[in-house]
């Protein structure tokens, strides 16, 4: 199948723009590498300290500067059902490298928080920037310059992508992500849902939410609904960053080990000792960045990616704006329903068929470039397999069926849930927001309705409690952005919203802050740029005013004459207090230095000084503009 016009006008833009900072960054990654194993590099004095705690023959092997070293980087923690399976994966990857003849090492551990522990508190305004903090991390981890691979061992929502934007800035070492599961199905999301919306209303008791909860949020692995945490999953399936099929095998199962095991000898297998040396700086390009957004767009996943994926493209020197997402939106059909775009959860989507039989049929749509490199070699095709266990205890790869296994879950491209992806650009007036639409209903998405201002989410709640809400409206909820306190989720909001919309009332949010994977059924305008801490023209916003927001033509306008609106004066507050306290205040670096949500909402690559405003992308309207162009990119070739 010939590729879709779309995807290969993308596509090209996409070179063209990020020429300059994409040579400039396969530059960078080519002076990192040496010809020997990477540890050749350092002195006997650091090759010491470096193996010193060391059994006998996996030093002896280090001293020999011989066979690859393996560097493991992991999010464990016991705390987070997600991230405790990984507790017993560094001894199981240590055995399975060792059996090559190679060595494995535990480089270094990196933050893991959960959103939905720190949904609604002070917590959640360090977790956008949690994802920098992480990238960080893994620097430091490879920072002794020991390892020739890299085994990666993430899941959740900043945690992958932090460890890939880390992973990026060692390009030059072969990375594998080892993912560690969702827990198994529990109380449906459906029924979690309805008993949420009853405790919003004071109809269910806190005891009988905590029961609910506790039934859906059950065991080990990572929650079950397609959020950003598993839209990571998919996506690094879709890059060809993991083994075929790994994404959703449940923890603590002899096929989850076994796949565990395979990535470590395929970390091994390609680094520059294995003899199929394939960089992670290498599969990560312009197409596989292409193939991601469509992934993304395929099966319905997070509103995160329109930040995340954007710093990932910008650590390998790729430069992708919103106007990208929005083309291939457009052409890209549903082929999942998954919750909170269906009643299913991701083992039911496994089941049915899983990641490979989406990327089957996206190259077979032409959808999707089958010319990219993945940790298999040269080809995503290689990567249209599912995982089964063989009698000998090892993975067998099959081809994925050739019908879905439950066609109210997955389907093919030629008959979709949808002709499109579910997300859209809105602009106007207001800036420029992304909307999921994908679990909004037709009817819901176009509001037309006067603006409710509220500068924290808490000021909205104690609207709706004390019944001020009844009515239609649009909620402007401001000051949300990462200059402003470090861009948190919102989707505690989602019940109120949820009940309101039920009762009849015409609602719709707008903000410059996040509203999570879990976006469902109320059409939300989210990360509104440029924030207000930016200039943001929602500083202009008065209650009253009346706000169009409508997903079908793309717009997010305040209806007010031009020139009421021009000679209208920013609004001020106090948010001081996010600034503080839950160790916020350690954060303020990030809150000062974070680029526009457009541009990944990143602290890094940092802007040169010389950054003045110029349009950001192609056809770009004459009031979007940001700072940066792609030619001020951090990477420069190094002399």
């Amino acid at each position: 199948m010939a590729l879709h016009p779309v995807v290969e006008q993308v596509t090209n833009r996409i070179i063209e723009r990020s020429r300059a900072s994409r040579a400039a960054y396969l530059a960078h990654l080519e002076a990192a590498r040496i010809g020997g194993v990477q540890r050749s590099a350092l002195s006997c004095t650091n090759l010491a300290h470096g193996f010193a705690a060391f059994p006998a023959n996996d030093k002896l092997k280090l001293r020999e500067t011989k066979k690859p070293s393996v560097a493991i980087v992991s999010s464990y923690n016991d705390m987070l059902s997600a991230h405790q399976p990984f507790e017993y994966f560094p001894a199981l990857i240590k055995e399975a490298v060792r059996d090559t003849g190679a060595v494995a090492q535990f480089a270094g551990g990196v933050p893991a928080m959960c959103d939905g522990v720190t949904q609604g508190q002070p917590g959640m305004e360090l977790s956008l920037f949690s994802r920098d903090t992480i990238a960080m991390s893994t620097a430091v981890a490879l920072s002794h310059n020991m390892f020739d691979a890299a085994l990666y061992l993430g899941i959740c929502d900043k945690i992958v992508p932090g460890l890939l934007i880390g992973a990026l800035h060692f390009g030059h070492i072969p990375a594998v992500f080892v993912p560690g599961g969702p827990m198994t199905s529990g109380l449906s999301n459906k029924e979690k849902a309805r008993v949420r919306q009853l405790y919003a209303q004071g109809k269910a008791t806190r005891e009988e939410l905590l029961e609910c909860e506790s039934a859906s949020y059950h065991g080990a692995g990572t929650c079950t609904f397609y959020g950003t945490a598993n839209s990571n999953q998919m996506l690094m399936e879709m890059m060809g960053l993991h083994l075929p099929g790994a994404a959703f095998i449940t923890p603590g199962t002899a096929l989850r080990d076994a796949l565990t095991r395979a990535s470590s000898h395929q970390a091994v297998a390609i680094s520059q000792q294995g003899g199929n040396y394939m960089p992670v700086g290498h599969i990560v390009d312009e197409k596989s960045i292409v193939n991601a957004i469509v992934a993304l767009h395929a099966t319905g996943g997070s509103t995160n990616h329109t930040l995340h994926l954007v710093a990932i493209a910008r650590a390998a020197g790729i430069v992708i704006d919103w106007n990208d997402f929005d083309a291939l939106s457009k052409v890209v059909p549903m082929l999942t329903r998954i919750y909170p775009n269906g009643d299913a959860d991701v083992n039911h989507f496994q089941a049915a068929g899983g990641p490979g039989f989406v990327i089957r049929e996206l190259l077979d749509a032409g959808l999707a470039h089958d010319d990219v490199n993945t940790i298999l070699g040269h080809g995503l095709r290689k990567h249209c397999k599912e995982p089964f266990l063989g009698e000998d205890g090892k993975v067998v790869f099959k081809d994925v069926a050739a019908q879905s296994g439950d066609e109210s879950v997955l389907r093919s491209a030629s008959n979709p849930f949808s002709s499109n992806g579910g997300m859209v650009l809105v602009k106007g007036n207001l800036g420029r927001a992304v909307m999921k639409v994908s679990a909004v209903k037709i009817e819901h998405q176009t509001v037309e309705a006067p603006a409710l201002t509220f500068n924290s989410q808490e000021d909205f709640m104690h609207a709706y409690k004390a019944g001020h809400l009844n009515r239609d409206f649009v909620a402007v909820i401001r000051f949300q952005g990462p200059r402003a306190n470090g861009m948190p989720e919102l989707h505690a909001l989602t019940p109120a919203l949820s009940n309101l919309q039920d009762a009849g009332h015409h609602v719709a949010m707008v903000t410059d802050g996040r509203m999570s994977g879990a976006s469902g059924k109320v059409p939300a305008a989210i990360h509104v740029s440029p924030e207000i801490l930016a200039g943001g023209p929602l500083g202009r916003v008065r209650d009253g005013d009346i706000i169009r927001v409508c997903a079908a033509t793309g717009t997010l306008e305040a209806l007010v004459p031009s020139e009421v609106w021009e000679a209208r004066t920013q609004v001020t507050a106090d948010i001081s207090s996010s600034h503080i306290g839950m160790g916020r205040e350690l954060f303020s670096m990030f809150r000062n230095s974070s680029s526009a949500a457009e541009e990944g909402a990143a602290t890094f690559p940092l802007p040169s000084p010389k950054h003045t405003t110029v349009p950001l992308h192609e056809g770009a309207d004459s009031g979007d503009i940001m700072p940066g162009s792609d030619e001020d990119f951090l990477f420069k070739t190094p002399k």
